[in-house]
């Protein structure tokens, strides 16, 4: 059969950011399928996809799924309406089947399946779709293999998948180019599945709450594919890439070995390192530490059930810096336990975050399937079978989100490294003028260096 695979995904802000799952998904699809990606990011309307849809011919369309919002309270984006204008184009150019897919859907997959009319969908890990095609070929019950779900069947989250995780960059893929020529950024998986226990966080939900390690030399071995492939920049995407310290370890030593030159970086949390840990990974080519700090006071990530506390940040932060890496740090306010001393408490600490990026995103999204649906409902800010495909934010009782917005601007002044939401348009507009003067990677970097 004909697959073809769609990120519907159209946001570049801050960045583009390359359909990795796709790889994964044509990966685990039999040699006997012809897939082909079409990268919306890339295509840049519907009358392009309208085209390959028509030169291609598909028997499937898989439409991926990334994100159902922005999460930025500040420019708040829902996506449901342009993944309907997809599907709707899809509906009108052939008669291929629509299957859905991605982590926005695993996230709402009734809700998605409806608005969307979907003939199926894949919950979890995308490589289901290979067990969907060969159903659909033998004419066996589709709804009878866990983790896909059709109008009538409603399947649980299966376990994780067991198979063999395969990433495949198809030869010529038309999307590359796009990627290459913006920024050169490609993006690399080491890890699946996360142990921590952040209330907010929907990737064990997703990826299921045990670790499953990727082998260090062969992550090395698709590091230097993307190398070849003509990449500048990779990125690594796990939700945190040490949250196995000696297995981050190891694929910072592969990397070394295997002649990846190209910089890369990753979302590390600051938890309790070896005193030599971002030396080595600034020595196997790291340049970039995106962590995931949330707050500078204990209480409130206590709250969150973050795995550290603020003395292993600022201890962190400076081990970053020593070792000459970039440093930008994400903090989550107005959550659970959030208070003006709370606030005070982290715009005061962030003082002392030196040579640093650093981005303040205010209030929670409520997604189903976490700690924190369970608190918004226990607290009454929703109830328990209320939509949340719409994005619903969780609200501190202790201060109200415009109060924090204000405090953060007045802290901020004119500094540019510290950045409102995702920067918006205009930390968007910056980063695009460097890429088109041949700058890679991220950039956020040069917020520090302006500032």
């Amino acid at each position: 059969m004909k697959v073809l695979l769609v990120s519907a995904n159209t946001l570049r802000e801050p960045y583009p950011v390359y359909p990795l799952g796709l790889d994964y998904v044509a990966g685990a699809i039999a040699e006997n399928h012809q897939v082909q990606i079409a990268d919306m990011n890339s295509l840049g309307g519907d009358a392009a996809l309208a085209a390959v849809i028509q030169e291609f011919s598909p028997h499937i369309v898989g439409l991926s799924l990334r994100n159902i919002d922005n999460t930025d309270t500040t420019d708040a984006k829902g996506f449901i309406g342009q993944y309907r204008k997809i599907a709707d184009v899809v509906r009108q150019h052939c008669d291929a089947r629509l299957v859905l897919g991605g982590s926005g859907f695993t996230i709402f997959p009734a809700e998605t399946m409806r608005a969307l009319d979907a003939d199926y969908g894949v919950i979890g890990e995308g490589e289901r779709l290979a067990l969907l095609l060969n159903a659909i070929e033998n004419q066996k019950d589709a709804g009878a293999i866990p983790g896909v779900v059709t109008p009538e069947t409603h399947n649980s989250l299966p376990a994780p998948w067991e198979g063999k995780i395969t990433r495949r960059i198809i030869p010529n893929a038309a999307n590359l180019p796009f990627y290459l020529q913006n920024g050169g950024m490609l993006n690399l998986q080491t890890q699946r599945g996360c142990h921590f226990k952040c209330v907010y966080c929907t990737y064990p939900h997703i990826e299921g709450h045990q670790l499953r390690l990727m082998d260090p030399a062969e992550t090395a071995a698709a590091a230097f594919r993307l190398q070849a492939n003509g990449a500048k920049y990779f990125f690594i995407t796990d939700s945190v890439f040490n949250a196995d310290c000696a297995h981050s370890l190891a694929v910072a030593s592969a990397f070394k070995q295997n002649g990846v030159s190209i910089p890369w970086g990753a979302f590390i949390a600051p938890l309790k390192h070896p005193v030599d840990y971002f030396r080595k990974m600034a020595d196997a080519g790291m340049t970039h530490v995106e962590f995931g700090t949330d707050s500078l006071s204990n209480s409130v990530l206590a709250a969150y059930r973050k795995p550290f506390r603020n003395q292993q940040i600022f201890i962190s932060h400076q081990a970053a810096i020593d070792a000459g890496l970039y440093v930008a740090h994400y903090f989550l306010l107005g959550g659970p336990g959030e208070n003006p001393q709370t606030l005070k408490q982290t715009l005061t600490g962030v003082e002392s975050l030196k040579k640093s990026a650093l981005f303040f995103f205010c209030g929670m999204r409520i997604y189903p399937g976490t700690e924190l649906y369970d608190i918004a409902v226990n607290e009454g800010q929703i109830e328990r079978d209320r939509s949340l495909l719409e994005p619903v934010y969780y609200r501190s009782a202790g201060i109200d989100s415009n109060e924090i917005i204000r405090q953060v601007r007045q802290k901020a002044g004119e500094r540019i490294n510290w950045v409102i939401g995702a920067g918006g348009e205009d930390t968007a507009k910056i980063i695009s003028r460097l890429y088109r003067r041949g700058h890679c990677g991220p950039m956020w970097e040069y917020l520090i260096r302006l500032s």
